[in-house]
């Protein structure tokens, strides 16, 4: 199967991407939490359905942060290969923007599988994620 990969558009967020964090039960982050307002990643398409989505921030090292994984979990047939050209092609963007290391944080098994099977290896394990609105 051949998928289609496009730059995630402002729209995706209301449109797509919420409704996908609220159907596996998680709350969605802030569209200003997102790089470039929620456009600061990449869509998987499988013709007309959108698959899965994820982002790339951008830091002042050479490490890129590869996070906020989300599918259509109403997708089933062809999600783990399209979960796998999703972070095959959010590692090679940052690869190809110079960094030299790409970082995830994630908690999900099945997601953490998918990460291992594209050469990424686990950390230190973390017991709470600490973030501070400003």
């Amino acid at each position: 199967m051949k998928f289609t990969i496009k730059p995630l558009q402002y729209e995706d967020y209301d449109l797509i991407l919420t409704g996908w964090w609220k159907a596996w039960g998680w709350e969605a982050p802030n569209r200003d939490f997102l790089p470039q307002d929620g456009k600061g990643g990449i869509m998987v398409w499988d013709g007309d359905t959108p698959v899965c989505a994820g982002f790339l921030y951008s830091t002042n090292s050479k490490v890129a942060w590869v996070d906020w994984i989300i599918s259509n979990k109403e997708y089933r047939e062809l999600r783990k290969e399209a979960l796998m050209v999703l972070i095959e092609s959010l590692t090679s963007i940052a690869k190809n923007l110079d960094n030299k290391f790409a970082y995830a944080l994630i908690k999900h098994n099945g997601l953490i599988n998918v990460y291992e099977k594209q050469g990424y290896t686990q950390g230190d394990s973390y017991n709470k994620e600490m973030i501070k609105a400003l």
